[in-house]
C-alpha cells in the first residue's frame, strides 16, 4: 500500500499534470494514461472539458507531517466500495444505519441501490434518510417513501425516513451560530453509522461529500432550516433567506460535529464517492452534466480529512476547473478550515492507496 502525505499529494500533483502525474503513484501503471486510470463520466460531452485549474486553494492547511488516514481506489464499482470500507479495518457496532442521500428527481446523480447494495448488506444495515426542507416530493414522508420505492431501495434493505414521525435536539458545544441541532428521532435507534455519500458540487455549500451529508443530511426539515439560517430559522428557510456564507458553512460543521458527539466518533465511518462530478448537488432535479472525469472512492474514520482529500484530489485534476470555480465561489473551503478549528476533524490526512 502506497501512502502520500497531503503535503505530498499536493506536491507531485502541482509539479506538472495534475491527477495525471499521479496516476504511477495511486497504484496504476506507468504507462497508462489518465483516461484509462479514472474512467469518464457517462455522456459527459468532449469538448466541455476546461482547461486545467488553477490550484488556489489546495494548499490550505497543508503539512508534511501525514494526519488520519484516507484510503483511496480507482476502482469505482460494488467492489471498489466494499474495498474502501473494509480498508478502514473498523466494526460498526451494533444496529447500522447507512446514509444516503435519495436524490431529487429523475436526473439526480444519487449513489444507485444496485452500486452501494453490496456495502450495505456487508454492514447488515439499514438505508437512512430524512425529508427535504423544500417543496416537492421528497419534503413529506408519504412521498418520500414513493421515491424510495421508486429508486428500488427496498429491494436491497429497509430504508427509514429518521424525521419521520419527529425530532430531536441534539446540543451543540461551543457554537458560534447553533446551541441546538434537530435531527430524526429515529437516529437513535442505531448505534453504528455508514454516512456514505456522493462527492458533487453544491449550489450553497460550494461542494457535498461527508459533512453536508451528516450535517444537512442528519438534520430534520426544521433542522435543515435552522442550519440554512445559522440558528435564526427553525422552517421555511427559503423564504426567510439564508444565512450569511461563512456563516451557513459554519453551521454545517457545527451541526455535523453535533452528530458525532452524539453517537461517538468511534461508532461511525464515513465512505465518498467520487464519480458524476457535476457542479450541482443530488438535490438538484436537473444537475449540469459533469465536466470532469470520475476519480474514484476515498474512504476515512475522519470526515473533515476525507473532505479535504477529495477537493485535493478536484484541484489536482487537469479537467476540474467548473468544480474548482463552483467551491472557491462560494468559499467551500470555509467549511473544512472551521471544521478543523472546532474539532471536527483535521484537515491533515495521509492519502493510502488500495
Amino acid at each position: 500500500m502506497k501512502e502520500l502525505t497531503r503535503r505530498e499529494v499536493i506536491n507531485l500533483g502541482t509539479a506538472a499534470a495534475g491527477l495525471a502525474l499521479l496516476a504511477p503513484v495511486l497504484g496504476c501503471a506507468a504507462d497508462v494514461d489518465k483516461d484509462a486510470v479514472i474512467p469518464a463520466s457517462p455522456d459527459a460531452p468532449a469538448d466541455s472539458v476546461p482547461e486545467p485549474a488553477e490550484a488556489s486553494g489546495v494548499t490550505q492547511g497543508a503539512h508534511a507531517t501525514g494526519g488520519p488516514s484516507v484510503y483511496f481506489t480507482p476502482d469505482i464499482s460494488p467492489t471498489g466500495l466494499v474495498a474502501a470500507y473494509q480498508a478502514l479495518g473498523i466494526e460498526l457496532p451494533g444496529k447500522v444505519g447507512v446514509k444516503i442521500s435519495t436524490g431529487q428527481g429523475s436526473h439526480s446523480n444519487y449513489l444507485r441501490p444496485e452500486f452501494i447494495a453490496d456495502l450495505v448488506h456487508l454492514v447488515d444495515g439499514d438505508i437512512v434518510e430524512c425529508n427535504t426542507a423544500f417543496e416537492g416530493s421528497r419534503g413529506i414522508t408519504e412521498t418520500h417513501l414513493k421515491v424510495i420505492e421508486e429508486r428500488g431501495f427496498p429491494k436491497i434493505a429497509k430504508t427509514v425516513i429518521l424525521d419521520a414521525e419527529s425530532d430531536i435536539e441534539l446540543p451543540v458545544e461551543g457554537g458560534r451560530h447553533l446551541t441546538g441541532n434537530l435531527v430524526g428521532a429515529k437516529l437513535d435507534d442505531y448505534v453504528g453509522h455508514l454516512v456514505l455519500s456522493h462527492f458533487k458540487g453544491h449550489v450553497n455549500g460550494g461542494f457535498g461529500g461527508a459533512i453536508k451529508n451528516m450535517s444537512i443530511g442528519y438534520a430534520s426539515k426544521a433542522g435543515k432550516s435552522r442550519i440554512h439560517t445559522a440558528g435564526a430559522w427553525d422552517s421555511e428557510w427559503l423564504s426567510h433567506g439564508g444565512a450569511e456564507q461563512d456563516d451557513f458553512l459554519e453551521s454545517m460543521a457545527e451541526a455535523a460535529k453535533s452528530v458525532v458527539d452524539h453517537v461517538g466518533k468511534d461508532n461511525i465511518a464515513y465512505v465518498n464517492v467520487m464519480n458524476r462530478l457535476s457542479v450541482d448537488c443530488d438535490c438538484d432535479p436537473n444537475p449540469r452534466e459533469p465536466t470532469m472525469a470520475d476519480i474514484g472512492i476515498l474512504s476515512s474514520l475522519d470526515p473533515v480529512a476525507l473532505d479535504c482529500a477529495c477537493a485535493d484530489l478536484v484541484y489536482l485534476a487537469s479537467d476540474g476547473a467548473d468544480l474548482v470555480e463552483r467551491i472557491e465561489s462560494l468559499n467551500g473551503w470555509h467549511t473544512l478550515e472551521y471544521g478543523s478549528q472546532i474539532g471536527l476533524g483535521s484537515m491533515d490526512y495521509t492519502l493510502c492507496v488500495l
